[in-house]
């Protein structure tokens, strides 16, 4: 039962944590507003982003009133675990994990667009909105490495050094 309650909570915690870090990826990367999946993503998150947001103004592209979600959320998942496994609760280990699974949620989020893009790219037929969308979230990664590591006979290999890249930073925080 015990187990069955974490792996619950961590899950509906994640799900809800990632669209919140998609929200915030998508307006630093100026994503489309209108296309269907950054609707559904506004629409998941307005009721919770639009209080904090008087709160919590833009500074600059960044969304402050989101940020701080994301850092709670993860604060919560942490605390929820450790509750739920009947550890005591300390402030400082729930803050610096909490940001730590935040930061590591970010990057497995990032490695699973550009693995579904690079799928999605192999049986592409033309305009697709969602296509477009995961275009836009990736390349601010891509195009830098691009121009370092140019296209070798047709195959590109930004999409795998991102991922690798990604990878190493996840380990190296070790959530």
């Amino acid at each position: 039962m015990n187990n069955a309650m974490t792996f619950l909570v961590a899950t509906i915690i994640d799900l809800y944590l990632i669209i919140v870090l998609l929200r915030v990826w998508m307006q630093l990367v100026k994503a489309d507003y209108y296309n269907p999946l950054s609707q559904f993503v506004v629409k998941a998150t307005q009721p919770v982003i639009a209080p904090l947001r008087k709160l919590l103004p833009m500074a600059g592209r960044l969304d402050t009133a989101s940020v701080a979600l994301a850092l709670a959320l993860g604060m919560l998942k942490i605390t929820a675990l450790i509750w739920l496994n009947g550890y005591g609760l300390a402030a400082l280990p729930i803050i610096v994990q909490g940001v730590l699974t935040t930061i590591s949620s970010l990057l497995s989020m990032l490695f699973w667009i550009l693995i579904i893009r690079a799928i999605l790219s192999w049986f592409s037929q033309g305009y697709n909105p969602m296509e477009a969308m995961l275009h836009q979230l990736t390349e601010p990664l891509l195009a830098p490495v691009r121009r370092v590591i140019p296209p070798i006979g047709g195959l590109d290999l930004s999409v795998l050094i991102v991922i690798i890249a990604l990878q190493f930073l996840r380990v190296l925080i070790g959530v």
